[in-house]
Parts: C-alpha cells; sequence; structure tokens
C-alpha cells in the first residue's frame, strides 16, 4: 500500500518543540516533504532568518521522518501545491484568524481541486517563535555574523531601508522600531553610520575632525546594543594605503560595507556642492583605490560601495554613467549615486540609465532633498537601497533646543514634560536597566 503524501511548509529557523510536534504528528500520515522558506520568502514578510537557507535545510531533513526537503520561495503555499498535487497538508491550528488566514484559505481551495485534506495540530503552548527570535536578538549578534548580513538582505528583499545611526541609542530606536504600512509590519533593515553626524554629534565639523578611531568607537558602541547590519560613511577613503587598513579595521568590527566618495582633498559636505571648492578624483585613481580596498578584505562579505559625485559637482549625467561603468569594471560592490536638487529628475534619468548597463551592481540613494519619493517607486526605477541619512540626529537637536529654552524661561521644568520620555519608558527601552 502506497504511503499518502503529505506537504508542511514552514521557515524553522529557530527549531522548536512546536515543529518537532508537528513533523511527528506529520509523518504518522505519510511521507512528508518539508517546502522550506527561502530567505526571500520570509523577507517579505518579517526580519530576514538568523540562519541561511542552505543551513536550515541542512537541520530539517536530519529530522526523523522528513522525507524531503524543497524551496518555497513564496509566502503562497500554490505554486508547491500544484506541482506536488500532495494528499494532506499540515500545520499548527494558529493560522485560522489574522495575518495567515488568507494563506489557510488558499491552500483549502487549492488542497479541494485533487480531493486533498489539511490537517491541522494543536498549538504547543508555551512556545512562541516571537518570544525566541526577540531572546536570540537580546544575546546580540557575532561580527561574523553581522557582516554577512547586508548581502544576505540584498539577494533576498529587492529593497532594503537604512536608517542613520549616531550612538546606541538611535541604534537601539532603529533596531527595535516598527510600523504598519499597507497591513504588513515594517522596521529598518540596517543602520548608517554617517560622518556628518558623528561628527556633529560630538559637536565638531563634518571635515574628517573625528578620526577614524573615534568613529570605530562610535561603532562599537552601538554593536554592543543591536544586532542590524551597518555601512559606514567612509567619507573620501582617505590616502590609498590608509584605506586598505579601514578596510580590514571595519570588516573585523563586523561592519557589512564602507561608502567611500569619488573626491579628493579635505572633505566638504556634498550638499555645499560648487559654493566651496570640492575637486573629483580621477577615475583611474579612484579604481585603484576600490582595488587596494577589494585586496585587502579577508572576507567575502565585505561590500565597498563608490559614491559617485558628478551631480553633486556639476560634472554631468555622462561622466556619472562612465565612472559608474568604471569603478564596476574596478571591482566595486555597488554604486551609491548622489544629488542636491530638490527634485529627482537627474537621480531618475541616471537610474534609467543605468539599468540599461550590461553589467550592474544594487544601486543605492539618500533621498535626502527629495524626499517625496517612496521607497515603492525607488523599487520601480531599479534602486536596491534607500538611505535616510541623518534624521536621527536632525530631529534629536529641535527637541533638545526646546527643552532648553522651556526649563530656562521658566526656571522649572514642568512646562517640558510632554516634551520627554518617561522614566518608565527609558527603562523599558534599555536593556539590563530594569
Amino acid at each position: 500500500m502506497n504511503k499518502k503524501s503529505v506537504y508542511v511548509g514552514m521557515s524553522a529557523d529557530l527549531v522548536h518543540p512546536g515543529h518537532m510536534n508537528i513533523l511527528k504528528e506529520a509523518a504518522k500520515l505519510g511521507d512528508v516533504t518539508v517546502g522550506l522558506l527561502t530567505d526571500e520568502a520570509i523577507a517579505s514578510y518579517k526580519r530576514l532568518p538568523y540562519m541561511q537557507y542552505e543551513q536550515r535545510k541542512l537541520v530539517i531533513e536530519n529530522i526523523k521522518g522528513v522525507v524531503s526537503v524543497i524551496a518555497q520561495n513564496t509566502l503562497d503555499y500554490r505554486p508547491n501545491l500544484e506541482k506536488l498535487k500532495p494528499d494532506i497538508v499540515v500545520h499548527g491550528d494558529d493560522w485560522k484568524d489574522g495575518v495567515q488566514k488568507q494563506t489557510r484559505d488558499q491552500v483549502v481551495e487549492t488542497l479541494a481541486q485533487w480531493g486533498g485534506g489539511l490537517v491541522e495540530i494543536a498549538y504547543t503552548q508555551g512556545i512562541s517563535s516571537t518570544q525566541l527570535n526577540e531572546a536570540v536578538k537580546d544575546l546580540g549578534t557575532t561580527p561574523s555574523i553581522r557582516l554577512g548580513m547586508l548581502r544576505r538582505l540584498l539577494q533576498a528583499k529587492p529593497l532594503i531601508s537604512v536608517n542613520e545611526v549616531h550612538h546606541g541609542l538611535s541604534g537601539l530606536i532603529t533596531e527595535k522600531t516598527v510600523a504598519s504600512r499597507n497591513g504588513k509590519n515594517v522596521e529598518f533593515d540596517a543602520m548608517w553610520s554617517s560622518s556628518l553626524t558623528d561628527s556633529t554629534a560630538k559637536g565638531k565639523p563634518d571635515i574628517e575632525a573625528v578620526d577614524m578611531t573615534s568613529r570605530m568607537t562610535s561603532v562599537n558602541d552601538i554593536f554592543e546594543v543591536t544586532t542590524k547590519p551597518m555601512i559606514f560613511d567612509g567619507d573620501t577613503g582617505g590616502k590609498i594605503e590608509h584605506f586598505a587598513f579601514t578596510v580590514r579595521s571595519l570588516e573585523r568590527l563586523g561592519v557589512s560595507a564602507v561608502v567611500i566618495e569619488d573626491k579628493v582633498g579635505l572633505k566638504k559636505n556634498s550638499l555645499f556642492g560648487t559654493e566651496v571648492d570640492q575637486t573629483q578624483d580621477s577615475i583611474e585613481n579612484f579604481q585603484n583605490k576600490l582595488r587596494a580596498g577589494k585586496a585587502a578584505q579577508v572576507t567575502d562579505d565585505f561590500m565597498i560601495i563608490s559614491r559617485i559625485e558628478s551631480l553633486i559637482l556639476e560634472a554631468g549625467m555622462e561622466d556619472a554613467l562612465a565612472r559608474a561603468k568604471a569603478y564596476i569594471e574596478a571591482g566595486t560592490d555597488a554604486i551609491m549615486i548622489h544629488s542636491r536638487q530638490k527634485d529627482p529628475a537627474e537621480i531618475f534619468e541616471f537610474c534609467e540609465k543605468y539599468g540599461n548597463f550590461q553589467s550592474r551592481v544594487p544601486l543605492m540613494v539618500v533621498p535626502t532633498s527629495f524626499n517625496e519619493i517612496t521607497e515603492a517607486e525607488w523599487q520601480d526605477r531599479g534602486v536596491s537601497i534607500v538611505c535616510y541619512a541623518n534624521h536621527m540626529l536632525r530631529s534629536s537637536y529641535p527637541a533638545m533646543l526646546k527643552v532648553a529654552q522651556l526649563i530656562l524661561e521658566n526656571g522649572r521644568s514642568l512646562e517640558c514634560d510632554d516634551l520627554c520620555l518617561s522614566i518608565k519608558e527609558i527603562l523599558e527601552l534599555i536593556p539590563g536597566t530594569k
């Protein structure tokens, strides 16, 4: 007598007794095929899984009763079900309501086409994947795990959202903030360590006055309380010989990527454009810097992102495109195109022409000046990384200034209570305070 075919879909990032119970019960019904959600499928609705697909697959295929493991590339079960036509689908009974109800309805409707059945296993009390994930997050991460996360995100998601951080508190906010957009929970994917905000937070000008050692101390402080990957603003990268050491140091810390801009000389903020003396590096010299940086890194995970200043310095679109091609040829891992215009027209033009390149790498934008463009629109234009480059610092200054003024004006702090976080909220925000 042929055994019935049984299909179980799961992400299995952190395997717990609930998973084991479902697989045990499924094995009693027939030959079990696990549809293991890919990183892309999981990242479409929640945080990137801690373990990569191949690691999770190795765990599941070695569990007793599992006959085979195949990739489930979407949250939607239907493509795999229509291909396999299983007799039975097994799932926990916790998807009858809430965000997974639609998926359940689709499974029932699909199974009916060939007379398949749905078996739902009672939820294992006392086990919560969400709580387990929070516990793992509280334990922190390692430099090697964090280092590779940016590349994994770029492979798993069509667009990633990056938020500026300049100290531990802004890092915690970026780490923990979750909001609802179009019925889905969304959060920041990564952090941006800005030379502008790091300098400003220390009360110093953005002219590389804060040395690399101090910058890396700030990064380490942020890393102590967060787990998300970081892109580091490396300004010009300095001399070629020095840049190689910077790459090694950042990689050792667990930073995922460094952005360097194709300018030389004393750093001046790009938003000044041609109002101040700024010199763009030669293509050949910047290529040599990229090659030196790539040669210096120890792992394949670290990324070097080339920031093109041609539009900032009014060198023209053709110069920007020529540099993009040259930097890709030299081994850059991504391109950042920048503009100080109030509208995104020239960035849109670059995106369109860049999309016609035969050889491309991920494209990054920093839409500070043209902030009316949504992430969905950037994604449609082929952008992979959107960076909110200075908003945490810019938002904190007005609040602090207002509170200081109110205390001085009134000779007490009562009037600023509504502008301040309560002590209870601070105790809940900072791990280990209570």
